[in-house]
């Protein structure tokens, strides 16, 4: 990492009317804003992406699905607590955030969604340990609600368990969704596949420290939070074939770079097992060397967050500074509900 590298330098100003907080009419109805492989900004809609792309291209998505992770419920003193799981590390146990006026200790039991008791058996840094009385992922399905952005400012709503999620989400496990996948609807699926554009699916699970800001002005002193990924063989083998085939592997969103990347850097390091997978805390920043990615189709991030970091990397700071900018002043909608970007990498035209 670029040890120059200071906070302050992706940070813009964004009014707060900006932020989308509901979904487009239709998810293929948002905008796009199209960085060319010059640095060049052009305004266009989601729905001329095949344009953008070519016979040949392979479209790497992010097949996590959103577990209805947030629970409210009391203590048995009395106090209420909001719980939010992190990751499910059994079946019947997790990690998970809890918000109490007092943290609660080992062996303190939750009553929650007035349907049943976990027990806190300890932690893990920041996080603690809990025990479901039964299988994890069943309890929050049937009570837990959709951990929406903290940005956006409504209680989960019918609409949002649906529109929070991608249509070919598969492997359960995300507390938030990969927001660039969310403009993608069947529709869409069928015009690409229909033109050669190939698409292949990794797993990464995406954690609540998506949204967690970075507290050290100097970068190389940020410790990433950990989330867990996989790239299948085949996968990898898709990416070999458009590769030797001329072909760009283009990422849907920034957890598909960092799932594509871990991936790239674990199989130089450990070249013998068939999939790549584990939990990854890479961190990309300007000066990063793409191994595996070669254009990028996301949303716009956090001002200050590690996702503006990443895409600065693909693009370059003053291009994704002026793009910002723009976005800003030509009024697209921000953040998970928002409007997409397309950054061709200057380096993989």
């Amino acid at each position: 990492m670029n040890s120059d590298l200071q906070l302050s330098q992706f940070d813009y100003a964004l009014p707060p009317e900006l932020i989308a907080q509901t979904p487009a009419a239709q998810r293929s109805g948002s905008r796009l804003l199209h960085i060319g492989p010059d640095g060049r900004l052009h305004d266009r809609q989601f729905i001329d992406l095949p344009s953008l792309l070519r016979s040949g291209d392979l479209l790497v998505f992010n097949d996590t699905r959103v577990i209805k992770a947030r629970l409210l419920g009391n203590k048995e003193s009395g106090g209420r607590v909001e719980v939010l799981v992190e990751r499910i590390t059994a079946p019947t146990t997790a990690l998970a955030h809890i918000k109490a006026s007092k943290s609660p200790r080992p062996g303190t039991r939750l009553w929650l969604a007035d349907a049943f008791h976990v027990t806190v058996t300890g932690r893990e840094g920041a996080l603690f340990i809990v025990e479901f009385p039964d299988n994890a992922l069943s309890l929050l399905d049937a009570h837990g609600s959709t951990p929406l952005p903290p940005y956006i400012t409504h209680a989960a709503s019918e609409e949002d368990d649906t529109r929070y999620q991608t249509v070919y989400a598969r492997q359960p496990g995300a507390v938030a969704a990969p927001t660039a996948g969310l403009h993608f609807d069947d529709t869409m699926l069928a015009r690409l596949a229909g033109q050669g554009v190939a698409t292949a699916f990794v797993t990464l699970h995406v954690g609540a420290g998506t949204f967690q800001p970075v507290r050290v002005e100097n970068l190389s002193e940020h410790i990433m939070h950990a989330e867990r990924f996989q790239v299948s063989a085949a996968t990898l083998q898709a990416i070999r074939q458009t590769r030797a085939n001329g072909g760009r592997v283009i990422a849907v969103g920034t957890t598909s770079v960092r799932a594509l990347e871990s991936a790239a850097a674990q199989l130089a390091h450990a070249p013998a097992g068939p999939d790549a997978e584990g939990d990854t805390r890479l961190f990309i920043t300007p000066g990063y060397s793409f191994q595996l990615v070669d254009a990028l189709l996301t949303n716009f991030h956090l001002p200050q967050s590690t996702l503006l970091m990443l895409v600065s990397a693909l693009a370059g700071m003053d291009t994704i500074r002026s793009a910002y900018a723009h976005a800003v002043q030509s009024r697209y909608r921000f953040f998970s509900y928002g409007d997409a970007m397309f950054i061709e990498s200057p380096n993989h035209s």
